[in-house]
């Protein structure tokens, strides 16, 4: 037995000696500068590929002032949650706007992405009901789905096929309780890892056969796909059969939060029951206000996401001219494959000494043999920037002989 004054939880140090041992253990770096394509981490200079600020609106003049307005006028805080004294009247600006750019009755807003999955999941489905979910989404889906009490099951990565398999047995089988109230078919609209992008038409043309609901979550596709970074229902023009579109607005939004869009009654039901609505305080003004200024920059410089893919297509070309496995991408998300972490760890750290900020994705995040150095380019590096990374590749690449 322990004694009195022994640390209950002096196990977790072993457990992190563990994970250093199996280089599994990822130190945080520090920034210390803007959230740009060049900034200062750990103190060093360095051209970042490793921020989800896609569009460079971070920094976007239109949506700091707007925050800085917003602070003037409205305070730092929101000071409850939405049911009791936290909805402002730019929370519902935001959420008709964001309704209107996705094309859909009505929107919910959240405090992330994560909690709109986790919130969304559990409380529209039940023990009657079926969740379906790509092997490969989100782990906000798969917390989301393990907080539901509905039966769950997996399908193969975007194998339409494969989860046409499924459906059929589900609907000629039924469930522990009968026939399935409602089925739920869940995809990352991009697949955050692998950059690739899901097979919409032919998910909802399945969904649709056996009479499924569909649900997208579009983080990764918000401001990069479609007409303005409507995503990828706009992208594939599947407008009415996706019945749930989750969407964040810290990635090319560049600000923080989420949404869950589609019906009028969905938002309506999430607020009477979604539990991280109805248990967080609201957004601040000043990031309701940033978002809808985000808003306005979707809509007036197209230019911005036309820069970002032809930054994509010129990096991912440079990558494959040295030699480089980037797996399935067609996103501005680019695994350069390594197979093993330690692997990883060390690519990334010979890169950061060449001035390249760019982090190894290790597992739990991935599998343990899928390890990888995750790029995103942004539409603000300029060619000069991309081209010093591929150089910074190139001499790391050859020295780990991944090249």
């Amino acid at each position: 037995m322990k004694s009195v004054g022994s640390d209950p939880l002096g196990y977790l140090a072993d457990e992190i000696e563990e994970l250093k041992r199996q280089n599994l253990y990822r130190p945080l770096r520090v920034m210390t500068g803007p959230q740009a394509s060049q900034t200062r981490m750990d103190g060093m200079p360095v051209i970042s590929l490793s921020s989800n600020n896609y569009l460079g609106l971070a920094t976007h003049p239109r949506l700091v002032q707007a925050a800085l307005t917003a602070v003037r006028d409205l305070g730092v805080g929101s000071g409850a949650v939405r049911t009791i004294a936290g909805t402002m009247e730019l929370h519902e600006e935001l959420e008709q706007r964001l309704a209107a750019f996705k094309h859909t009755e009505a929107v919910l807003t959240f405090q992330s992405g994560f909690t709109a999955n986790s919130g969304v999941i559990p409380t529209i489905t039940t023990e009657h009901d079926l969740i379906v979910s790509d092997a490969l989404n989100h782990a906000s889906i798969i917390d989301g789905v393990r907080l539901s009490k509905a039966s769950r099951t997996v399908y193969p990565h975007t194998d339409v096929g494969g989860l046409a398999e499924v459906l059929r047995e589900a609907r000629d089988k039924g469930g522990p309780k009968g026939p399935y109230r409602s089925i739920l078919v869940i995809t990352d609209g991009v697949f955050s890892m692998d950059g690739d992008v899901a097979p919409l038409p032919g998910i909802c043309e399945v969904a649709e056969r056996f009479e499924a609901a569909v649900m997208v979550d579009d983080a990764h596709a918000s401001g990069v796909l479609g007409r303005n970074g409507r995503g990828t229902i706009d992208h594939f023009n599947v407008h009415g059969r996706v019945h749930i579109q989750v969407g964040t607005l810290s990635k090319a939004i560049g600000v923080l939060g989420g949404y869950v869009a589609g019906s009028q009654h969905l938002r309506d039901f999430l607020i009477q029951r979604a539990r991280p609505f109805l248990f967080s305080t609201s957004q601040p003004p000043a990031v309701a206000a940033a978002c809808l200024a985000a808003i306005d920059v979707l809509e007036h410089e197209p230019e911005r996401i036309e820069r970002l893919w032809t930054n994509t297509h010129f990096f991912k070309r440079g990558l494959a001219e040295l030699g480089f496995d980037t797996g399935i991408s067609t996103t501005p998300i680019t695994p350069v494959m390594t197979g093993e972490s330690a692997v990883a760890a060390r690519m990334s750290e010979r890169l950061f000494e060449l001035g390249v900020f760019a982090q190894a994705v290790i597992y739990p995040t991935v599998a343990l043999d899928k390890a990888r150095i995750r790029t995103i380019v942004s539409s603000e590096h300029s060619r000069e920037e991309l081209q010093a990374c591929l150089d910074a590749f190139d001499t790391a690449g050859r020295e780990l002989r991944l090249i």
